[in-house]
């Protein structure tokens, strides 16, 4: 199942680092990143949660959460945001529920091996609870600042 722009986010509900439940309800009247990364405390994952927890009072400026998602447990969770001092919100995904609502859980390759696994991506999710935005096998470079100008571009047609 592939997602597309103006369809409703599919719903989810998972509990954060903390033990609290989150869902796609706590977001309604704001905009909503909701991104994909495969494991806590990895190079790619560390550097795009950091450059999203450096941009929050940017993407605060314009009514925009950031919640990232992955399988890691709430314990992995709370140690990547201490380490590394997140400012963002992680939710844990254990079994993969909300990555395959969104399709983003699929086959990947790495050293020649193919497993299941998070396709690093990102969706932008508008104050109705419908998709504005899908950016799909991310690059983490720079990743941060092209989703905001893009929520910056996106705010200023409203």
């Amino acid at each position: 199942m592939s997602l597309e722009l103006n369809s409703p986010a599919p719903d989810f509900s998972a509990p954060n680092a903390q033990g609290q439940t989150i869902a796609l309800s706590d977001f309604a009247g704001q905009w909503l990143i909701l991104y994909f990364y495969p494991k806590d405390n990895t190079p790619g994952c560390t550097t795009e949660a950091i450059a999203f927890s450096e941009k929050l009072p940017e993407f605060t400026a314009l009514n925009a959460k950031i919640v990232g998602v992955s399988p890691d447990s709430e314990t992995s969770h709370r140690k990547f945001i201490d380490k590394h001092k997140l400012a963002i919100e992680l939710i844990s995904d254990l079994e993969h529920q909300i990555a395959e609502a969104y399709g983003v859980w699929g086959l990947k390759k790495f050293m020649g091996k193919e497993f299941l696994g998070i396709i690093r991506s990102t969706f932008l999710i508008d104050p109705t609870g419908k998709i504005a935005q899908i950016w799909s096998n991310v690059r983490v470079k720079d990743h941060g600042e092209k989703v905001l100008q893009c929520l910056q571009a996106i705010s200023t047609e409203r």
